[in-house]
């Protein structure tokens, strides 16, 4: 084993010691031991050459007195060029039966500080004593002490790769909660793929530096994946790993991992990304990231909203903020804001991303949300090279649909064919099944998927919708269950299939315009309306009727209350407890304010005096109108009548009373007229609101109006960018206001005579017409439809089921 590099056979040669854990130790906490266990034995075989140098000199300093610090420094040096130390005479192989325990806690705690904080988060001196319990430990530590993982058997690439075998059999072994740490190895390498595939400097030149960063490292497998993808094709190059973790145990897998390939770990950091950047001030070549999906924010609600505040495009938040429910979005603007800058004059400047989100980023928001927002920045800066759309159960903990995400900040500098356009990529059906599920994860995607999206993205090629079985990747048909009445004439599988589509970006923006209708009331002042006014409006209307049919019998006719021993109008003192019971019960949507005022006189009172006032109003205007029941069908004439009877029986109405009783007495009709809002001074506009007055009051007529306008027959348009470039240049053709009209005259118009277009509602940022709007619709672009079966076909399979059915009641029957 020990002079073997067959990195999977020298991984499961250590996983063996599971054997020894097996009915002690759950099958989920294997990893647990394993890991940190491989770790400590490759760091004394690396440390072996210096091991006697190195006591040697902490004995020396050990009497200096000098901060931890400074010895580090010191011990450092006698490494002979590691970055890391263990300033114990003692190995794994020195260590006796009878006090292991204590030998072994004391022998990790003479580690240098990194070193020792990994152990520490994997929790080992937990675990340790666990093994004791279980009369393993010394057993466990024979196995390591026998297996040689010294830089010479082993280089550290391979044991990179042992490494990495090792957390894939851990995250697979503990599969229920594998997803939030461990990203599925074929994704890791599509994504890698993508990302690296375009630097031939990396890929080719010797003495290359390039940096690569996960703000959600988990077990470090992108940060690996990256450096293993480079160093396969240029073996020079080298590669600077950053990250930070918010899980500890995952974070200590990562910085061991990263410990054994050499690199330096204090550039993995633990906390939260997001309101914790511990990488601020740097950028990097290469970002890849899977973060969690759908995860809430609210924790750190504060400290995002106060970024995004303060720092505007100086912090990371610039653009926009996506809702507190899902916080995939920061992430992805927490990478745009680590990626290098663009130079035209410096080779192979700036950055590039990929990320892994689900579907929610490419839609959620309207115009103008932070949803919506953000992908208009990303768009609008021409960041999105491509979205590639992944086979659903594809993940340990998940089985919805996820794309990966490729931006870079330098496509003009590469390919200048890439300006400004976008690349889709379908490549939801590439993928076989597992012949073992783990956890959710059902499908694999094989080398032949990979490639044919990398070639497809790299050659930067729309593909026509084409069959798998053409591009020569068919797939096995999957087994349909044999139970059950099978179809005569079953539904044909669907063949499936690969496409890739080039877009503009403009092509995913549009223009969200406000469509206005006027409002329209005809007015009928019934005893009916009248009396509804004894009631507040919502939310006391209910409440309030309900007592007044409990209680409402016992109280005086009249304002001042009290005779006959009758209770003054409103006054619930006396059934209080009571009727605060009847409200909790049937009414819990109010409020204990609420309650208080459905409680007090005060309301009762104010709704009675108001109900006095419309019925003056009613007698009078029955005078006038020759009829209190009588509809009127045009509220501008009416409201004068109204206005004139008011003033004749010298009744006051403030705001809220008026507001009350006109909507009591008023409700819509799409054939009365329409209820005139204001004039207007320069010419008619239809278009835009302006109408020149068509009714019968005479002040108005001759004259421009605008319309108030009715809130429940209110709608949005979205009106795509693309209508701007009549001849598809890269640059609109029409303003944009003749864009919006242009629509509307086509779209609206015809339909709906009386709208018009709100013309306050502009954009934030451009101030012209329409708030501006950014959506990704990935599947409608890829929809493919399939025509029903026959209905004939149905019909007679609805008739034999039903004959069957039959048959067997009758059965029963007999």
């Amino acid at each position: 084993m020990t002079t073997n590099n067959n990195f999977s056979q020298t991984a499961a040669f250590i996983w063996s010691v599971a054997d020894l854990l097996r009915g002690d130790f759950k099958q989920s906490q294997y990893g647990r031991v394993i890991l940190p266990f491989t770790l400590l034995r490759r760091l004394e075989c690396v440390l072996a050459p210096s091991k006697d140098a190195v006591v040697a000199e902490f004995e020396r300093i050990k009497t200096l007195n000098l901060p931890e610090d400074a010895q580090e420094k010191l011990l450092v040096r006698a490494t002979n060029g590691l970055t890391f130390f263990n300033t114990s005479p003692m190995d794994l192989g020195k260590m006796g039966q009878g006090d292991i325990k204590a030998n072994l806690e004391r022998y990790i705690q003479c580690f240098s500080a990194d070193a020792r904080e990994i152990f520490e988060h994997f929790k080992f001196d937990e675990f340790i004593g666990l093994l004791d319990d279980a009369n393993l430990l010394f057993k466990v530590v024979k196995k390591f002490a026998t297996t040689n993982l010294s830089p010479q058997a082993i280089s550290n690439h391979d044991m990179g790769l042992v490494f990495e075998e090792l957390i894939r059999r851990f995250a697979e072994s503990s599969n229920e909660t594998a997803g939030e740490h461990f990203t599925p190895r074929d994704i890791v390498r599509l994504t890698t793929s993508l990302v690296f595939m375009e630097d031939d400097d990396a890929l080719t030149k010797e003495g290359i530096i390039r940096t690569i960063y996960d703000p959600t490292a988990g077990t470090g497998g992108f940060l690996s994946s990256g450096m293993e993808y480079v160093h396969e094709l240029n073996p020079n190059a080298v590669m600077r790993a950053f990250g930070q973790e918010l899980n500890p145990e995952s974070y200590a897998i990562c910085k061991a991992d990263m410990l054994i390939k050499g690199q330096d770990v204090s550039r993995i950091k633990l906390g939260n990304t997001l309101s914790n950047d511990q990488l601020a001030v740097d950028k990097f070549d290469y970002m890849l990231s899977n973060p969690p999906f759908g995860v809430d924010w609210k924790k750190i609600e504060g400290d995002i909203k106060e970024e995004h505040t303060i720092k505007g495009f100086d912090g990371r938040f610039g653009a926009g903020l996506p809702r507190v429910s899902d916080g995939s979005l920061l992430f992805l603007m927490h990478l745009i804001s680590k990626m290098r800058d663009a130079s035209a004059d410096v080779t192979n400047s700036g950055g590039r991303i990929g990320i892994i989100l689900n579907g929610s980023p490419l839609f959620t928001g309207g115009a103008g949300s932070g949803e919506s927002e953000i992908r208009r920045y990303i768009l609008e800066s021409d960041l999105l090279e491509a979205i590639i759309s992944l086979p659903t159960d594809m993940f340990y903990n998940t089985g919805i649909a996820t794309y990966v995400w490729v931006l870079s900040n330098k496509k003009a500098q590469q390919s200048a064919e890439r300006k400004n356009k976008v690349q889709l990529i379908n490549g939801a059906n590439l993928c076989g099944k597992m012949r073992k599920s783990l956890g959710s994860k059902r499908n694999i995607m094989s080398e032949g998927d990979i490639k044919l999206i990398t070639r497809s993205f790299g050659n930067f090629e729309q593909v026509e919708t084409t069959t798998l079985e053409e591009l020569g990747l068919a797939k096995p048909t999957e087994a349909k269950s044999s139970r059950g009445r099978q179809a005569a004439n079953p539904k044909a599988d669907v063949a499936k299939t690969f496409a890739s589509k080039i877009f503009n970006t403009y092509e995913f923006g549009y223009r969200r315009i406000t469509i206005e209708r006027p409002l329209r009331l005809s007015t009928q002042v019934t005893d009916e309306a009248i009396t509804s006014l004894r009631f507040a409006p919502k939310p006391y209307n209910a409440a309030m009727m309900a007592l007044y049919e409990k209680f409402g019998k016992e109280w005086s006719t009249d304002n001042l209350g009290g005779s006959s021993g009758n209770h003054q109008y409103g006054d619930l003192s006396a059934v209080e407890v009571e009727a605060r019971a009847i409200i909790k019960a049937d009414f819990p949507e109010l409020k204990e304010k609420q309650i208080k005022d459905v409680l007090e006189p005060k309301l009762w009172l104010f709704q009675k005096a108001l109900m006095e006032k419309a019925q003056q109003l009613q007698t009078q205007l029955s005078d006038d109108a020759g009829g209190k029941h009588l509809q009127s069908d045009d509220f501008n004439q009416f409201d004068i009548t109204y206005t004139q009877a008011l003033k004749a029986l010298d009744i006051k109405l403030d705001t809220k009373e008026k507001k009350q009783l006109l909507d009591a007495i008023t409700f819509k009709n799409p054939a009365a007229e329409c209820v005139v809002d204001k004039l207007f001074k320069d010419s008619a506009s239809p278009m835009y609101g302006a109408f020149e007055y068509q009714g019968n009051v005479t002040k108005w007529q001759g004259k421009v109006v605008t319309y108030k306008q009715d809130g429940d027959l209110r709608d949005n348009e979205n009106v795509p960018l693309k209508e701007a470039y009549l001849d598809g240049s890269a640059q609109p053709s029409i303003s944009t206001t003749q864009m919006v009209e242009n629509y509307f005259n086509r779209e609206v118009a015809p339909h709906v005579s009386d709208a018009w277009i709100n013309a306050t509602k502009c954009d934030d940022k451009d101030g012209e017409l329409g708030i501006v709007g950014y959506e990704i619709p990935f599947n409608r672009h890829f929809y493919e439809y399939q025509p029903p079966r026959d209905l004939a076909e149905i019909d007679e399979e609805l008739d034999a089921v039903s004959s069957d059915i039959m048959k067997l009641l009758q059965e029963v029957h007999s």
